[in-house]
């Protein structure tokens, strides 16, 4: 059967979200009073709020909204400076952006990487094919290297078939980064392309971005990722006119106005990585802390090796230290010859590996934060403003779920074993935008307490404040509808509410990464399948299923206890737990809906 991506070849990706100042100074005022009424609030939940009656309920809860207005303030800081689009013009040659004579008419060499493993060769021919349609304005020397990890007669034959090099090895060590790590050892070009095997470049990448590396200290240039494959889904107003008429298109217009673009049935996976890309990402260039993404990035090779060079002495002095010092208690001698010395310094250099990208399931961003604390160089990064590849999504929850866990489990691998707080060379902001990074993924330990709260005062009526009083509203309110406002002013442009509904829904999944990290054990690098399997994938939202009948079942029972003049509950509070319980259904739905999505084209489906 026909590859279900090959029905969305004429899908061409979205312009940039455009800079406005106007509404970055509305994003200013909203941000900054969010986060004082905010301050307001959390000291009043502290001081006059909790119940004492209740406190093993009342404190948790406190404490979990402590913790996730933290990242609230984190978040503004990432999303607080925004800059206009700036596409720089393209080098003519290479004594502009690398080592090269002054006047030196050398042209700019560039070698493509598209790293493979077990993906369809097919897949994998559609990638080269792109690779070799990549212009440039001036003479370039642009190489291709297929990297097969997975040693394929098939993928040598398409390589030789298509006129690129192909490049493999007698093992898997290091996954990505070895293979990568392999291919940097048989090339030389100035720049390095890092392609998967779904990574189908656009003409235009080289021209749009190498002008950034006039800036000799700029060492990596991420692009956004864009999926082109993601169910387009209904306009709100064409879905409602649909069903009601004139009335639910005029209706539905409306509504699009004042929020955005709505789309029933778009994106079941939250795969549009447009709020990542082109809003989180995009904002950290001003405190130079976007990191590398891997895929559809540009790398300096010059950057790469001598990260690579520093970490690897550092490496070798620390063996050198640890056998000095087991010598030296063994031998009971006060220091070590001259000629002993060197003996380990060599034992060391052999043991440690040069590894241009470390060898970690997120050697993207553990690269990044290397490259970045060197502050004797100063390396910079840089988010590309536009689109210059195209690449598949997860087509189903296994996928999807495979996926995540192993970005939750990296980073979180990466904050617990060389946490980069702590690190030194990384400048504050720096560390404020990593650990915007890490803190969003330690929400799933907090998150639980916001989806079981309803629940617990809808079966007991035991409350966590002290009361469901105009006091509470007076407080809470406020800061809520700013903290909407604000946000969907500050990301507008791109959908955040199907991200927020994913995050709190992601918790067992997050909660699983925080555990195999605690637990030592290594985070896996699974290829992510480029096919749907076939079927449902229920079993793995049980815990989500479980959340949305506890709430339901609690509501009902909260209700008849309220109908029948029974138990502590309060219509308020009844009320008001109702629809708190409703908001972590809908955002639980959102994975149960993924979990049972069917592609609505028969074409769509994978071979």
């Amino acid at each position: 059967m026909t590859p279900y991506y090959l029905a969305f070849e004429d899908r061409r990706p979205p312009e940039p979200l455009p800079y406005s100042a106007r509404r970055e100074a509305l994003w200013h005022m909203l941000a900054s009073a969010t986060l004082v009424v905010g301050l307001w609030y959390l000291w009043w939940r502290w001081t006059g709020s909790l119940n004492h009656n209740a406190l093993w309920f009342a404190i948790p809860l406190a404490l979990a909204e402590t913790l996730a207005f933290f990242g609230l303030i984190l978040f503004v800081a990432n999303l607080w400076k925004d800059q206009p689009i700036e596409i720089p013009s393209a080098p003519a040659t290479a004594a502009e952006v690398a080592a090269a004579p002054v006047g030196s008419s050398r042209p700019i060499a560039v070698d493509l990487f598209i790293a493979t493993y077990s993906e369809d060769p097919d897949l994998v021919r559609l990638s080269i094919v792109d690779a070799k349609r990549v212009s440039y304005p001036h003479p370039i020397d642009l190489k291709i290297h297929v990297l097969d990890d997975g040693r394929r007669p098939a993928i040598r034959e398409i390589c030789e078939a298509e006129g690129v090099n192909w490049i493999t090895r007698a093992n898997n060590e290091g996954f990505k980064a070895g293979n990568l790590r392999n291919a940097m050892e048989q090339t030389s070009g100035d720049f390095i392309v890092i392609c998967d095997a779904d990574t189908r470049v656009f003409p235009t990448i080289l021209e749009r971005t190498l002008g950034h590396f006039r800036d000799p200290a700029m060492a990596w240039v991420q692009t956004p990722q864009w999926f082109y494959d993601l169910p387009e889904g209904e306009p709100l107003s064409h879905w409602l006119g649909r069903r009601l008429g004139r009335i639910g298109s005029w209706v539905g217009r409306v509504l699009e106005t004042l929020i955005g673009e709505v789309r029933i049935g778009r994106d079941p996976f939250v795969n549009d990585a447009r709020l990542f890309y082109e809003v989180i990402q995009r904002r950290r260039n001003h405190a130079n802390a976007s990191f590398c993404c891997g895929a559809g990035s540009i790398h300096r090779r010059e950057a790469v090796m001598e990260a690579a060079l520093r970490s690897f002495g550092a490496a070798v002095e620390r063996r050198v230290q640890l056998l000095e010092e087991a010598y030296t208690l063994e031998s009971r001698e006060r220091s070590v010859a001259p000629e002993l010395l060197d003996a380990l310094r060599a034992e060391a250099v052999r043991t440690e590996a040069l590894t241009p990208y470390r060898f970690h399931v997120s050697e993207d961003i553990y690269t990044s934060i290397v490259l970045h604390s060197d502050r004797e160089r100063g390396w910079k990064s840089v988010m590309h403003p536009t689109v210059e590849s195209r690449m598949l999504s997860p087509q189903d929850l296994q996928a999807w779920t495979v996926q995540r866990f192993k970005y939750a489990g990296g980073s979180l691998d990466i904050l617990w074993n060389d946490n980069p707080i702590l690190r030194p060379g990384l400048t504050f902001r720096q560390k404020v935008m990593y650990g915007s990074t890490f803190w969003s993924y330690l929400g799933s330990l907090w998150n639980p307490v916001f989806v079981i709260g309803p629940v617990i005062y809808l079966l007991t009526g035991i409350s966590p404040v002290d009361a469901y009083s105009s006091d509470f509203f007076l407080h809470a309110i406020p800061f809520l509808v700013l903290m909407e406002m604000s946000m969907m002013v500050g990301t507008w442009g791109a959908s955040s509410f199907a991200s927020k509904a994913s995050y709190i829904a992601f918790f067992p999944i997050g909660l699983r990464a925080i555990r195999t990290v605690l637990q030592g054990r290594k985070i896996g690098f699974p290829v992510t399948p480029k096919t749907r399997a076939d079927g449902n994938f229920l079993h793995l939202v049980k815990p989500q299923l479980v959340v949305i009948g506890m709430t339901v079942a609690a509501s009902a029972w909260a209700l008849l206890l309220l109908w029948l003049g029974q138990g502590a509950h309060t219509p308020v509070g009844v009320a008001t737990n109702i629809a708190w319980g409703a908001f972590n259904c809908l955002a639980m739905l959102s994975m149960v809906r993924a979990a049972i999505w069917q592609p609505s084209d028969p074409r769509e489906q994978s071979a």
